[in-house]
Formats: structure tokens, sequence, C-alpha cells
């Protein structure tokens, strides 16, 4: 199987021949314009679109909710802009599931980065349900270009539209719901409605299927999905990633807090493009995810030991490196100081936040954990790979 990098890069040229096909002004005359690029005139318009999308959505966010598909220009900046990135972020989380899917109920698609991803890590049965008629539309043109086997259908959040009947009376393997929630209700009783969707969405799911959630890695959307998943663990459901950790989220205790992944990218030539004239970096993919398995079906028990996921920058202090950790015991801070490093416990200092790693040797300090030079770290899964755990009751 190609890379997702690798995939992506052949999605770039169709993205664009489906944006120039949609686009109502025309160039007419003049240079061919590249299959992996845009002309000055694209750029300006597609940079503009850009930069109002990014504003309307993590600012005073008077777009999160509002149907900017359905805004041509703004749908041409999601498909050249943001779509990889959706991609490339759905990829990071598919590769952590402990089962690739094969069929996908794809939800709030729009023009289908989740759908395409789950079609490149090998699902057979795609069906993306959206409620913005364009998205859908380039959603099929973008289809038609690869040669992919995708369904599409009219679906709208608010409106209880059974699950089932979107694809057929056949449980899915996987749903997905890509930036999706933080935008479905607001104010009292929004974060309530978010669960129940996500909790009629893992019922319908086959056995050993999974739910993914992704988010943006903004403070509130994170926070808002860590309260959904804490109604949604008080009721019975299991996470399957990212958390080692039972109970409530530990990141909810301070409102500093919260929880994201990020994962480096090297950025296709097109969005580093328009990211540069937008004045929006693009090197880290970065998200809130949630993977949930369906319900009456058990958390995996993690390996022995002292085992946290990594869900922090390294924190560098004066003669020592700290991260925060997370795992079966709660959120809390590790440190190795500079003296102690040894061939042991050396990659503590190239952890990246998601990793999962086994320590040895420590001893509690403060908040958290200290690690001497007799400690020994070992990674047991680097971000973006599923950690090896025995579901509970197995050896």
């Amino acid at each position: 199987m190609a890379t997702p990098a690798a995939d992506l890069a052949n999605w770039i040229p169709r993205l664009l021949a489906t944006w120039r096909a949609a686009r109502r002004t025309q160039r007419r005359g003049g240079p061919r314009p590249p299959l992996d690029a845009l002309l000055p005139d694209e750029l300006r318009e597609v940079a503009a679109a850009v930069t109002r999308l990014s504003t309307g959505l993590t600012r005073e966010r008077e777009l999160a909710g509002a149907r900017y598909l359905d805004d041509e220009r703004l749908l041409g900046a999601y498909l050249l802009f943001y779509w990889p990135i959706s991609y490339l972020q759905a990829r990071g989380v598919l590769s952590e599931l402990p089962r690739l899917p094969r069929t996908v109920l794809d939800l709030g698609s729009g023009p289908g980065p989740l759908a395409f991803a789950a079609l490149d890590a090998g699902a057979v049965a795609v069906t993306a349900c959206d409620r913005a008629k364009q998205a859908l539309t380039a959603a099929r043109d973008l289809a038609r270009l690869a040669g992919a086997r995708l369904t599409t259908r009219d679906w709208n959040p608010t409106q209880g539209t059974p699950l089932a009947s979107l694809t057929g009376g056949t449980p899915p393997d996987l749903i997905t719901l890509g930036h999706v929630i933080n935008e479905l209700w607001k104010g009292e009783g929004a974060e309530e409605k978010r669960a129940a969707l996500l909790e009629s969405a893992a019922r319908a799911l086959a056995p050993g299927g999974s739910l993914v959630v992704i988010e943006p890695a903004l403070r509130d959307t994170s926070r808002g999905l860590l309260r959904v998943r804490d109604l949604l663990v008080s009721r019975g459901f299991a996470v399957r990633a990212p958390c080692l950790f039972r109970g409530a989220c530990p990141a909810l205790l301070k409102e500093s807090d919260w929880c994201h992944a990020e994962r480096a990218i090297d950025p296709p030539p097109l969005v580093a493009q328009i990211g540069k004239a937008a004045g929006l970096r693009k090197e880290a993919v970065k998200m809130s995810y949630l993977v949930l398995a369906p319900p009456g079906e058990p958390w995996a028990a993690p390996p022995p030991g002292v085992v946290l996921r990594i869900v922090s920058e390294p924190l560098a202090g004066k003669g020592r490196l700290r991260y925060m950790g997370c795992g079966p015991d709660g959120r809390k801070g590790l440190a190795l100081q500079e003296k102690h490093v040894g061939d042991a416990n050396r990659r503590f200092e190239t952890l990246k936040r998601g990793d999962v790693v086994a320590l040895e040797g420590t001893e509690p300090r403060g908040d958290g954990l200290a690690l001497g030079a007799g400690s020994r770290v070992t990674v047991l899964a680097e971000a973006g790979r599923p950690v090896p755990m025995p579901v509970d009751g197995q050896a």
C-alpha cells in the first residue's frame, strides 16, 4: 500500500480539475493551467476564500454551523486547501484502528476527504452523506476522475434520519464524522445532542467496528469533544483511541488544558502555495479525535507496567526535559534530567505527541514521575500506530 502522502499526491490534480470545472469564471485563452498548481489570478481568488473560511471557523466562528459549502468560493477553498489536510488527518486515525474497514459510512462528508481516505486505506464500499448538494456533486466528480466507487446520500443531522436507511440496512465497519459535531447545535444542551448523535452512530456499527470522530484542535472544540466523550464513557462506551484512561477525562480538570494530536507533514506543493498566499502555514496536521467501539464491546487492556501516551510537545526546562503523559492512572508530568540520560532512556529525548511509551525505573515526584539514570524508555507505538493491547479477558 502506498503512503498517505503518495496517495494524496494523486488527488491534487483531481481536486484542481474538479475546482476548475465548477468555477464560474473560466479562463479563456492564455496558457494551459498546470495540473498541480494555481495560476496567479486563481491563487488570489483561492487564498482570499481560504482566509475567509479560516477566520470564520477559528476566531468568532460565525461560519460554524453555517452552510458555507453551498458557497462556490468557500467550497473551492475547502477543496484545494482543507480537503488535503482532512484527508491526511483521516489516514492518520485510520492507521490506529484494530482492523481496516471494508464498508464505511461518512457522515457530514462534504466533498469526501474522509470517504476517499477510507477507500485508499482499503475500504471497498463507502457512502458519503451530507446536506450540501454542491459538495456531494464535487465528491462524485472526484470519484469519477479517480475511477473510485462512491455512493452519496443526502443527510441532515438535525432531522433524525435513521442511519440504517443510508446503507441499505447493512451495518458498516466504520462510521466517520470529520469536523462535524462542533458545528452542530449551540448553547445549552448542545453536547447532549452531540452525544446522542454519536451514540446512535455507534449503535449502527457492525460488531467489531469503529466510530471515528475528528475535530479541530482548537481549545474550545477539543474540550467540547472531551465533554461528549465523558458522556459516552459514562454510558458504558469504550474508547479505542487515543485514551488509555477509562474515567472522566483528566484534561478537563483545568480550563487551560485540552488534548489534541499533532503529526508533522511535508505539505503538498499546492497546499504550501495557498498557505503562503493566505498567511497560513501547514507544517503539521493537528486535530482532536476519538475512536469509539460499538456498545457492549470492552475497553482494551493496556500492556503491563507504567504505560502512558505523550499528550504534549517537549517541555524544555533548565537541565531537564519534560512531557505530559496520560495513561490508565490519569494525566501526569514526566521529567528526565540531562545528567541522567543514558542508552536505556535516551529515547525520551525524541518522543513526540501521541507516542505510547512504557517506562521502567521511575519514582513519584510532585504531580508526576521522575526518570533517573537507571530508567528505561520503550516506545510501544509511535503516534498514528495502534497500541498492541489485548482485549480485557483475553491473554
